[in-house]
């Protein structure tokens, strides 16, 4: 797993102890217990989780791009959020399928 540094980046000075936690522990430790849980069904929880809270911007768009990444298919993305929806809600649902289809570039 590749050392995150998002946190420092964008949070380092102001909420250094943040910015800590989201490095180090959130994805330092926690999503580097792969034996527990793969990066790929992380993902899919990560994206569920935030779509369903409500959490439609560029996290949930980092996210997307971070289950593509870790082998999430755009056909998988489509069908997770589908089903989502139905739990979710309908409008969390379309903004997110809207972000899902940018970012794997599928065209109608």
């Amino acid at each position: 797993m590749e050392k995150v540094t998002a946190g420092r980046d964008a949070m380092g000075v102001f909420a250094p102890k943040f910015a800590e936690l989201n490095d180090d522990v959130l994805f330092g430790q926690v999503w580097a217990r792969e034996e527990q849980l793969s990066a790929r069904d992380r993902s899919i929880v990560t994206v569920t989780a935030l779509m369903a809270s409500g959490i439609l911007d560029s996290s949930l768009q980092h996210h997307i791009q971070n289950a593509k990444k870790h082998g999430v298919t755009a056909v998988e993305m489509a069908e997770l959020l589908t089903h989502a929806a139905f739990y979710a809600g309908w409008p969390k649902a379309w903004a997110a399928l809207r972000m899902a289809k940018e970012i794997y570039g599928t065209a109608d």
